[in-house]
């Protein structure tokens, strides 16, 4: 009885270890948002990206798509 019981629990997945993130993964995590938003934050300042923002807005206004 106790053999299988053993066997059982040794054969259990072993996810339960693996709950959460660590605090170096919190780390890379943080700097891969913050990376990214920063990109995000550059493209949507750009003044391309604001030409083609205004650009939509006044067809859109005009009723020409």
């Amino acid at each position: 009885m106790l053999g299988r019981a053993l066997v059982a629990w040794c054969r259990r997945p072993r996810d339960w270890r693996d709950r959460g993130m660590s605090t170096a993964e919190y780390a890379v995590g943080t700097l891969a948002a913050v990376a990214f938003a920063g990109v995000l934050y550059a493209a949507v300042t750009s003044s391309a990206a604001k030409a083609a923002v205004a650009g939509l807005v006044q067809r859109a206004l005009a009723g020409t798509f």
